[in-house]
């Protein structure tokens, strides 16, 4: 998506050639790498158990020590925002710079370029309160638009926009996909979801392939990687159509929300049915209950060594934590 939108730009403005467009791919790239490696275990249920166990569990008793932004951060945990934080972070003995990223890569993770005290109603957020200084020497370096100096908020790195459609065409797709191979979904459900992204003639094209391979998964991995490339020329038109607004920080919404009307029509049946069937399956939910449990018992119990570290069981926790984590760091 990256290579095929810096390609785009280079022939309509080959005086850019020698500019960092040629290297916009890369950066796409790593910053797609980067951006989820702050999810904790079980995805969006992880980050919902976090949040929940300081809002209504027994996180509650350490919001008289904290301040009320470190206090946002917690029961609005953003697995965003804790990736900026990996990424940036010295650890204890570590060098300084976290990863030592670019400062391109950095901003190109950050889809929500605002601090946790606009997270009200459930909006996302991209930096902790700890991060906030480190996302504005980057945007400053960078010179995004900032919107608002308290609270905080920036307007978005354009490549953030490429980064966003990867990641939105990926797991919608890949869900579809998964869902198939788990049987939550029939072949014939599958194959009518997937199809209905291509006229009639493309169609055709896809059905003679079929003819070609038997395997019923390979098929669909052979429709889902065409439905990804289709997405992605999709997403590279958006992009280079509303290019002047993006620049400008005046666009407000994801390029696969202005994608055209048929891809746009089976994107949304995708995710209807992503909704009413995948994310609410059995095997789905019994994974996400035992994940709550399984991060909730594990805070409580490292929460409570670090604030009676004299118990013999918190000096065990303790000293199974890495070095790097400093557990005295406020």
């Amino acid at each position: 998506l990256g290579n095929d939108t810096a390609k785009a730009i280079l022939i309509r403005q080959p005086e850019l050639q020698d500019s960092f467009l040629p290297e916009i791919g890369a950066v796409v790239s790593a910053a797609c790498l980067a951006h989820d490696l702050g999810n904790p275990p079980f995805g969006h249920s992880g980050e919902r158990a976090i949040s929940t166990f300081f809002s209504e569990g027994k996180g509650l008793r350490l919001k008289e020590y904290l301040t009320d932004k470190q206090w946002q951060d917690l029961v609005h945990f953003e697995g965003n925002a804790n990736a900026f934080r990996l990424l940036t972070h010295q650890f204890k003995g570590r060098r300084k710079g976290g990863f030592a990223m670019t400062y391109s890569t950095l901003a190109s993770i950050v889809k929500y370029p605002f601090s946790s005290s606009l997270a009200e109603d459930r909006l996302k957020f991209g930096f902790f309160t700890s991060e906030e200084d480190t996302f504005q020497c980057i945007a400053t370096e960078l010179g995004l638009l900032k919107l608002n100096d308290t609270p905080l908020r920036y307007a978005r790195h354009p490549l953030v926009f490429l980064v966003e459609a990867a990641d939105d065409i990926c797991y919608q797709i890949m869900d579809i996909e998964d869902a198939h191979k788990l049987k939550i979904v029939t072949t014939e459900e599958t194959k009518d979801l997937l199809l209905s992204y291509f006229d009639e003639e493309r169609q055709k094209h896809i059905h003679h392939t079929f003819d070609i391979v038997s395997d019923v998964n390979e098929q669909i991995a052979y429709l889902r990687s065409s439905v990804i490339g289709l997405l992605i020329n999709e997403c590279v038109s958006v992009f280079l159509n509303n290019e002047e607004d993006i620049l400008t920080g005046t666009f407000q919404v994801s390029l696969i929300e202005r994608i055209s009307d048929r891809a746009s029509i089976a994107y949304q049946r995708c995710a209807k049915i992503a909704i009413e069937k995948i994310y609410c399956s059995k095997e789905v939910l019994d994974v996400e209950l035992a994940g709550f449990r399984i991060i909730t018992t594990l805070l409580d119990l490292m929460i409570d060594a670090v604030i009676s570290p004299e118990k013999v069981y918190s000096q065990l926790l303790i000293n199974r934590v890495s070095g790097q984590y400093d557990i005295n760091y406020v």
